[in-house]
C-alpha cells in the first residue's frame, strides 16, 4: 500500500467518514483538499499533509481524529515528521492571532500551548497553500458560508499572495474573482 492508502484507512479507522463536514463527510473534505493540492503542483509531502490536516482538529473545526499530546507519534509513523508537522502547525494554529499579518510577522501561534513559532519561506508557503486550499474548498461546498467566507477570503488572499505558490494563488484569485 501507498502511504496515501495507508493514511485513508487510518481516517476510516479513526471516523472521519462519520463526520459531517462542508460538502459531506469529513474524510470526503480531506481526499479533495489533498487532491486539489496534487493538481496544483503541491510535493506530495504537502498532500500528506493536507489529506491529514484536520487531524488535531482546527481552529474552526475542534473535532479531533488525534490527540495532539499523545499521538503525534501515531501519524507521524504514517506520513514522516516532515507532513506530520505541517498537519499540527496547521491543527494548532490560532487563526485570529495568526492570520491576517502573517506576512508581516511570519509567526503562527499555537492555540494548543500558546507558543509563537516563526517559520521560513518553505514552511510559510507550505501552511498558506494549504490554508487557502483548505478554505477555498470549504468555499466551493457550503454554500450557506458564502457570504462571510468570501469576503474574508477576498481580503485575506491578497495580504498572503507574497506567501503563496503561484498556482495556489492563481486558483484562488480565480475562485475569488479577484
Amino acid at each position: 500500500m501507498s502511504t496515501f492508502q495507508d493514511l485513508g484507512s487510518m481516517l476510516l479507522v479513526r471516523g472521519a467518514d462519520e463526520l459531517d463536514h462542508a460538502g459531506g463527510t469529513l474524510y470526503v473534505h480531506l481526499h479533495r483538499v489533498a487532491k486539489r493540492l496534487t493538481s496544483l503542483g503541491a510535493s506530495d509531502t504537502l498532500a500528506l499533509a493536507g489529506l491529514a490536516h484536520a487531524a488535531y482538529g482546527t481552529d474552526g473545526f475542534p473535532t479531533h481524529l488525534f490527540d495532539w499530546q499523545t499521538e503525534r507519534s501515531v501519524l507521524e509513523a504514517v506520513i514522516g515528521p516532515e507532513a506530520e508537522l505541517l498537519v499540527y502547525r496547521y491543527g494548532s494554529c490560532d487563526r485570529e492571532s495568526s492570520w491576517r499579518d502573517l506576512a508581516e510577522h511570519r509567526t503562527v501561534t499555537d492555540r494548543f500551548t500558546g507558543t509563537s513559532e516563526e517559520l521560513t519561506d518553505d514552511e510559510l508557503r507550505d501552511f498558506v497553500d494549504l490554508t487557502i486550499v483548505n478554505e477555498l474548498d470549504v468555499l466551493d461546498h457550503a454554500p450557506d458560508l458564502d457570504a462571510k467566507l468570501r469576503p474574508h477570503l477576498q481580503e485575506l488572499v491578497p495580504r498572503w499572495q507574497s506567501l503563496a505558490s503561484q498556482a495556489v494563488l492563481a486558483d484562488a484569485k480565480r475562485v475569488l474573482e479577484l
